[in-house]
């Protein structure tokens, strides 16, 4: 899962960085508007961290710009204005959360994990497909309660895929969820198949279906 943390007090931003880093979501950071509004226009970001007072311009109209663009991406504000407007403006604008500075981690990791569960996986923390079973809370994947150990890599292409299933997602779009703004100067994407090729024969070995399609010239597809 992959965080954009919009915030320009460094030394905050580097430790909600390494917290969630140890929570397995993959972190990239924008520290003033335009950064910010670049990034979170060109690539997509399963939560936005979103500070209102940024270098540059208002982080509200990023969120403006995000719901006019009919961006998916869910954002959690996170300012220390606390004052009862901003909150409702953000709210009605289509923020998915907002919560005040000062703040602790843990129920900073707690409102990203709710928001990725009711957005990407219908508000449970177990995701089922068959002989398959995701612990989201437990981070675990077992395929007829048997427990397939993946990398982090894996399980996060395994929740990309899952979230948006039935769907072609693009190589291109993949990279860029493994890798984040790097993907574009990458060579190639050898690294990409490397990680999909062990991803599903764990999956297949331990005895579950082939979910992930390839479609040649395009991408994959999950298939429930």
């Amino acid at each position: 899962m992959k965080i954009l943390i919009i915030e320009d007090e460094k030394a905050l931003a580097e430790s909600m960085a390494t917290y969630l880093s140890a929570e397995q979501y993959f972190c990239e950071f924008a520290e003033t508007f335009d950064d910010a509004m670049y990034k979170a226009e060109t690539f997509h970001y399963d939560c936005i961290l979103l500070d209102l007072m940024l270098p540059g311009g208002d982080g509200m109209k990023i969120l403006e710009a995000l719901k006019a663009d009919n961006k998916e991406d869910g954002v959690i504000i996170i300012s220390a204005k606390g004052a009862l407007e901003d909150k409702i403006r953000g709210l009605q604008i289509g923020a998915d959360d907002y919560l005040s500075k000062p703040f602790h981690l843990p129920e900073l990791a707690a409102r990203i994990h709710s928001l990725i569960r009711r957005k990407s996986f219908g508000n449970n923390n177990l995701f089922r497909q068959n002989e398959l079973t995701i612990d989201l809370l437990a981070k675990t994947v077992t395929v007829n309660d048997a427990k397939v150990v993946l990398t982090k890599k894996e399980y996060e292409l395994l929740l990309y895929f899952i979230s948006n299933k039935n769907r072609v997602v693009s190589k291109t779009a993949l990279a860029e969820h493994l890798s984040g703004d790097v993907a574009g100067i990458l060579d190639n994407y050898d690294f990409l198949y490397a990680h999909i090729k062990n991803l599903k024969k764990k999956l297949t070995e331990a005895g579950a279906d082939n979910y992930l399609k390839t479609i040649y010239g395009t991408g994959y597809k999950w298939q429930s």
